[in-house]
């Protein structure tokens, strides 16, 4: 098993729905460096972007009046998808698994005229899983010195199998489920109804579901639709800082006073390292607050609808500073006004839902303990949702000296 592998338990369909988010997250996230350099050089060379070369920004013609190739292009199209998928085979079968992976993956990638991220995602596994099983069932039969041959031609078999697989049946297939979801996407936009999207998202990202939503649906059309338009408001749908930094605030100014001192170093964290599960343990405190978030989102994502503002690329993680970066040349503002109008939303409905400070002064004493409580809530079910391999109860002892930490309680380690 791989480090990215998820060690989600139990048979419900939450459980279901916070293994297969894991699963998202280990191919996803070990490759985000690859993501933010095609978002850099989208957002510099691209003919809208900051320094629009054609030559590696993919536009315009050559001297022979042949059209550029560029960077962008061969990068969105083979270079991401192959290490989604090298990246899910490895996780199921290791470097073997990934090699298989990543060679089925260009057969999707060739029978698609999409950006192939969920083609990726099923075909690297799959093929993955099937060399696995022809492992366990030749390896203890091949003589020896026949080792080498044997692992070579049943990879390369299953590997070109796969391939042709993807070419001809699995590429349609998920080129199809792809322009299903664009055109519910569209449907969205063209209807103004986009700002609903939060009802499902912003719940999502305090569940840990939030990268099946991201990683596995928006981003691929995000990816689309920039390739095309220049930049899209799909990629900032889950990424927004706004709604997390009202809600934290909210509790600065109005939350339980014992409480209020561990937020300026949680809106650091949030706003400008975009780690935004350092709000969560707020909102499972207090679950009243999910309206704010949501409320929140969905003002963000209808300032971004009418000011038509978007991203190159997807922000990861979500900070202001990745925002920056992804916006392309004279989006700045607009793109700023939308986080702002969701900070600004989202606080107000905090701060009335949390009565404008006015608190019982029990609950001020009890507020500590309930936020240490919630905080070993939030490593719990990241633990069962992301990928890696950390215990329950190393989550609850990691959650426990965070919180010493940022109580004074224990010196931070």
């Amino acid at each position: 098993m791989s480090e990215y592998t998820p060690t989600v338990t139990g048979t419900g369909a939450k459980a279901t729905v916070q293994r297969f988010g894991g699963y998202l997250a280990g191919m996803v996230m070990p490759n985000i460096g690859a993501f933010i350099a095609w978002g850099l050089i989208t957002a510099l060379f691209i003919e809208k972007g900051w320094t629009p070369v054609g030559q590696i920004g993919g536009w315009g013609e050559n001297a022979d009046g042949e059209p550029w190739t560029g960077l962008v292009g061969p990068m969105i199209t083979y270079l991401l998808p192959l290490l989604i998928g090298f990246t899910g085979g490895r996780m199921v079968h290791g470097n073997r698994g990934g090699v298989v992976g990543a060679i089925a993956t260009v057969g999707v990638i060739v029978g698609t005229g999409s950006p192939m991220f969920l083609g990726a995602m099923a075909m690297g596994p799959l093929a993955a899983w099937i060399i696995k099983k022809i492992d366990e069932a030749v390896q203890h039969r091949t003589k020896a010195g026949f080792e080498m041959l044997v692992d070579n031609f049943t990879a390369g078999i299953v590997g070109a199998g796969m391939a042709i697989a993807g070419l001809l049946a699995i590429g349609p297939v998920v080129d199809t489920i792809m322009g299903w979801a664009e055109s519910a996407v569209g449907f969205l936009v063209d209807n103004s109804l986009l700002p609903l999207a939060s009802l499902i998202i912003e719940p999502g990202k305090v569940l840990f579901l939030n990268n099946a939503i991201n990683h596995g649906v928006l981003t691929p059309l995000g990816a689309a639709e920039s390739t095309e338009a220049g930049k899209s408001i799909l990629f900032m749908l889950e990424t927004n800082p706004g709604p997390g930094l009202g809600i934290l605030l909210a509790f600065m100014f109005f939350g339980p006073r014992m409480l209020r001192p561990s937020t300026p170093a949680a809106i650091v964290i949030h706003f400008f390292g975009g780690i935004h599960e350092i709000y969560f343990p707020y909102i499972l405190m207090k679950p009243q607050l999910i309206a704010a978030a949501i409320l929140g989102g969905a003002s963000g994502i209808l300032t971004n609808i009418i000011t038509g503002s978007g991203l190159v690329a997807s922000p990861a993680p979500g900070s202001i500073f990745a925002y920056m970066a992804m916006t392309p040349r004279g989006g700045h503002l607009a793109v700023l006004l939308g986080i702002a109008v969701a900070a600004i939303v989202s606080f107000v409905v905090a701060a009335l839902l949390l009565g404008l400070g006015r608190k019982e002064p029990q609950e001020d004493e009890e507020g500590d303990d309930a936020l240490a409580e919630a905080r070993a809530e939030v490593a719990e079910r990241k633990a069962a949702s992301k990928a890696g391999t950390t215990t329950t109860a190393t989550a609850r002892n990691e959650a426990t000296a965070h919180n010493e930490a940022v109580t004074g309680d224990a010196s931070p380690a």
